[in-house]
């Protein structure tokens, strides 16, 4: 065997050694939240079977969309027969959040391939995208890294809504029990991961009253879009653009 064959297959072997480090590392870095999101997939699988889906449609559900606020909304205006346009509408407004969760990670997926990067975003999540973005200041994101926080956490989300639809009637109201709490808890953990302050403080009170407000007033899934435009009116408001910085 030549010199130049032996440095390429040790190049490789190190190659798929620092693959798998890179899945592991992002596997643990993401256990907590796979730990944290089984409650939330149980509930849905419980709150879906009990609207009628039965645990085959739970379990697509789950797979395709991959979108546990999303899949929320849809239950809660879930009717029979199911109103299509006004699922997808309310599925919009909450997912159109992917653009911006998108164009902010995509711009630090700098050794990610243009189809590693669109099979990246196929698979994004709140939580996923806070943890990557996260990962990001601290170390160049990698594209074994980004599936080891993927992988766990899609399965779990699967696997979990499945759960949820076969046990339904053992696990009767989730308000009953606490498991309605899972979903903020999560969410509140996220923030606290990115707080600056008072102006994070200034930029979730806009985003709350907005969306309180206009659910109060407006039928619908608007209170969504409300909150969203909310938190993006303080955050330009109480942070200043470059040339207004003194």
């Amino acid at each position: 065997m030549s010199t130049n064959a032996v440095m390429e297959e040790s190049e490789m072997v190190e190659t798929g050694q620092t693959a798998r480090q890179d899945f592991l590392a992002g596997f643990w870095r993401m256990a907590p939240l796979i730990v944290a999101v089984m409650p939330i997939g149980l509930v849905f699988g419980a709150v879906a079977a009990g609207k009628g889906l039965s645990p085959l449609e739970v379990t697509l559900m789950s797979a395709l969309v991959f979108a546990g606020g999303s899949q929320f909304v849809a239950m809660d205006i879930w009717t029979h027969p199911a109103s299509w346009a006004g699922v997808g509408f309310a599925a919009l407004l909450v997912n159109v959040r992917h653009v911006l969760l998108s164009a902010s990670l995509g711009a630090k997926m700098k050794s990610f391939s243009g189809p590693q990067k669109v099979g990246a975003m196929l698979f994004l999540a709140d939580e996923i995208w806070a943890i990557a973005e996260l990962r990001a200041r601290e170390a160049r994101l990698t594209p074994a890294w980004y599936a080891g926080i993927v992988a766990p956490f899609y399965l779990a989300w699967v696997l979990t809504g499945l759960a949820g639809a076969l046990l339904g009637r053992l696990i009767g109201d989730p308000a009953l029990i606490g498991l309605d709490f899972a979903f903020p808890a999560v969410f509140i953990v996220l923030i606290m991961g990115f707080w600056k302050g008072r102006q994070t403080g200034l930029v979730l009170l806009a985003s709350a009253a907005s969306a309180l407000a206009i659910h109060h007033f407006v039928e619908g899934a608007w209170y969504i879009a409300a909150g969203a435009v909310g938190g993006l009116a303080a955050a330009a408001i109480s942070n200043p653009s470059r040339e207004e910085r003194p």
